[in-house]
């Protein structure tokens, strides 16, 4: 058995050809979406990471702003921007690039985002809202959100299957469980300090793996015919980018996520596809 391919990148071209309707309608009423990415620092992987939203923006004729600061730029001064862009009505949706250099509080940070542009849906309120299911107009974490709607797009069921989430970041683990438990779905949240780790993942249904440890997840580890969402992202000896599951994995999975390919090109799409949403709620817009 080979596992069947989840193509992030067919889906994340859907969802652009979707985003760029969306836009070009509010932009006829007089609503160009409006995103502002703060990177601190010269990390080469964000770097990369900014400059392809910067590109996707600009192709979907957002209104795009990028501003880069030094690496030694003072919490007062990342803050300050992040209010400026706050009080901004042509811009709708903040993103602070992380990881953020060593001496500045990213927390601190986070929170000064106003929750209603927080567009990659970490401020606690927007957390509190997902856990809770609370009201419907808040930003959900991207990567999260596409992995979601890439198991829609395959018609993978939810309701009653056990999932296996490994990572417990704020970006990804945490949002996801929230997800997956609204979804009826039985999660359980595994991390580095969790044994018998094998014992967990060949019980489960679903294994989303969001840890940054190459081939972590082996053959093994997976039940026949489970599904594989790999959200890692990994440099091997060549160079070339590897997720957290072994190649081997696709021999026993029912489908799988390739690195790259998978989950990576939602995760951007996602990140276009919410900004034209907050630029719908914030001016009372609704787009379909």
């Amino acid at each position: 058995m080979t596992a069947i391919k989840i193509d992030g990148r067919a889906t994340a071209k859907k969802i652009n050809a979707q985003s760029a309707e969306q836009t070009r309608k509010l932009t006829q009423k007089g609503v160009i979406p409006g995103l502002a990415v703060i990177m601190v620092g010269d990390d080469p992987a964000s770097a990369i990471y900014v400059r392809n939203k910067e590109r996707k923006a600009a192709k979907l004729q957002f209104n795009s702003v990028v501003k880069h600061l030094p690496a030694d730029a003072s919490q007062a001064e990342v803050i300050a921007l992040v209010q400026r862009y706050n009080e901004d009505p042509q811009i709708h949706a903040i993103l602070v690039q992380s990881p953020l250099p060593s001496h500045l509080d990213e927390e601190a940070v986070v929170m000064a985002i106003d929750p209603r542009k927080d567009v990659d849906g970490l401020h606690p309120e927007n957390l509190g809202q997902l856990f809770a299911q609370v009201g419907e107009d808040f930003p959900v974490a991207c990567t999260p959100k596409g992995i979601m709607t890439l198991l829609s797009q395959y018609q993978i069921s939810l309701p009653g299957k056990r999932v296996v989430m490994v990572g417990r970041s704020r970006l990804v683990g945490k949002p996801l469980l929230a997800l997956l438990n609204n979804a009826n779905a039985t999660v359980t949240l595994a991390h580095r300090h969790t044994t018998d780790l094998a014992e967990l993942t060949r019980s489960a249904d679903i294994v989303i793996v969001a840890v940054g440890q190459a081939d972590l997840i082996t053959r093994e580890m997976i039940k026949p015919g489970a599904v594989v969402i790999d959200v890692g992202m990994n440099r091997d000896a060549s160079g070339q980018l590897t997720g957290d599951v072994a190649k081997d994995v696709e021999d026993v999975a029912g489908y799988l996520t390739p690195v790259p390919g998978g989950v990576g090109p939602m995760t951007i799409a996602t990140l276009m596809q919410q900004t034209i949403q907050l630029a719908a709620w914030q001016t009372g817009q609704v787009v379909d």
